[in-house]
């Protein structure tokens, strides 16, 4: 039996380790900068935020934000609703108080689909909360206008989108913005920790892995009296591809995002299968309930894909490889385990008192900031993303999709005009419901 090591150390920074220096495999790319590259050194300049999209996880992350930084102002707030608006804010006043952090005026405010334009431009540094399909066009635009971005996951719906942001992500390097997605996991010290000791070679080359995310399902928004179509679908979002991507994007994306990390490459193809067996009524959309898919990357190695939305399955949420020496099992409760062919515990890290890797996004961002570093997310973003969108081309038509095909897709979902009175790219039949794709018959390409 091999020594077990034992960490509930904090985690140190993950290291690249990636085969092609184009993959940035690692949680970030830090270069440091001149100091006086940088407005904002030392804490001596208030840094003001800007907070695109007031759900719930938007709030979340303009709080984590506000307290990882002394010096940070929320000036501005925009979201398609007022209602979410005020409630985010009354929400972080709750917090914080009538303190130095929050100084959102009524002129800070701005409600529709043209008021990220306004909120970004009042701030330093943005955070991007939308549904994702509205990730490509402000992180463009933030990216246009200076500004340092935290961008939720996933950053688009399509390849298109995702050619977007790739765009502006070479900006952002280039104008040496700090750009953080919430992928956390790689904010996450367990996943460092055992993202090191791969690399490190404990368990050789990875060669085949599981991934999951079972689970009973989220939320669903009933349709109310007097929405329009765009209204209704914008305020139930998670269950239509223009705004969400299906579940297999918005939430399977972070076991997904793991492989690709681990394995430090991206697919080369991918085949499956899926459908919608529980969840079928008017206000469940378009979108799946279950998807399988296999996804090969370029070293032969093969990751098995599970994610479904069926309450009273099994639930699990985890990551498990296979290498040509070992065995690897994360999951998100700060545990992660390296174990041989023999039996013998290579390494088990158990993290009761790990820092909550949300925090650490923005603990990070605000100090790569603060010292004129650069931390650089948005390639492997959207990369993560994309690949998670090939998995949802190949369980919608039933064939197998190689990622250049995926990739330079010239199928749009996104609506060409957004506006309330304006048709979404998907409407419902005259019973209310919604055409799901027909794997053998749907076009993804």
């Amino acid at each position: 039996m091999k020594k077990i090591t034992v960490s509930g150390d904090t985690g140190k920074s993950r290291r690249d380790f990636c085969k092609s220096s184009a993959l940035l495999a690692g949680g970030f790319m830090m270069t440091q900068l001149p100091v006086q590259a940088s407005a904002f050194v030392e804490g001596s300049d208030k840094l003001k935020l800007a907070l695109i999209g007031c759900g719930g996880r938007g709030t979340g992350a303009a709080n984590q934000a506000l307290n990882a930084d002394e010096n940070v102002q929320l000036v501005a707030m925009a979201d398609a609703f007022r209602d979410r608006l005020d409630g985010s804010l009354s929400n972080l006043e709750s917090k914080f108080g009538k303190s130095k952090k929050i100084k959102v005026k009524e002129s800070g405010k701005f409600v529709g689909f043209d008021g990220y334009k306004q909120a970004i431009d009042m701030a330093d540094v943005v955070i991007l909360t939308t549904p994702p399909g509205f990730r490509p066009i402000h992180f463009e635009y933030a990216i246009n206008a200076g500004k340092h971005v935290f961008m939720e996951k996933p950053v688009a719906t399509d390849a298109p989108g995702i050619r977007r942001v790739l765009e502006a992500a070479k900006l952002a390097k280039e104008k040496k913005l700090n750009v953080v997605v919430g992928l956390q996991r790689h904010y996450q010290t367990s996943y460092r920790e055992i993202a090191k000791k791969i690399k490190e070679g404990a368990i050789g080359e990875i060669v085949s892995g599981q991934v999951y995310w079972n689970s009973d399902g989220v939320w669903v928004r009933e349709r109310q009296p007097g929405q329009t179509e765009m209204e209704y679908q914008m305020r139930n979002w998670y269950y239509f591809n223009w705004l969400c991507g299906d579940h297999i994007n918005e939430q399977h994306i972070h076991n997904i995002d793991v492989a690709n990390w681990f394995i430090g490459d991206y697919p080369v193809s991918a085949q499956g299968m899926g459908g919608r067996q529980v969840r079928n009524g008017k206000d469940h959309g378009e979108i799946f309930d279950h998807h399988f898919v296999e996804f090969t990357y370029p070293s032969g190695a093969v990751i098995a894909s599970q994610c479904r939305h069926q309450p009273g399955t099994m639930s699990r949420v985890q990551e498990v490889f296979q290498g040509t020496k070992g065995s690897v099992k994360t999951d998100s409760g700060n545990r992660g385990t390296i174990k041989d062919y023999s039996g013998g515990t290579i390494y088990n890290h158990r993290g009761r008192n790990d820092p909550n890797p949300y925090q650490v996004e923005h603990d990070e961002l605000f100090a790569s900031i603060r010292s004129g570093g650069v931390i650089s997310n948005a390639e492997y973003g959207a990369k993560s993303t994309m690949t998670a969108i090939l998995g949802r081309m190949a369980t919608y038509s039933g064939q197998v999709i190689t990622w250049d095909e995926a990739i330079n897709s010239k199928l749009s979902i996104m609506p060409e005009t957004y506006a309330w009175d304006a048709n979404p790219p998907v409407m419902p039949d005259e019973n209310g419901h919604y055409a799901i794709p027909v794997p053998g018959k749907t076009k993804v390409i």
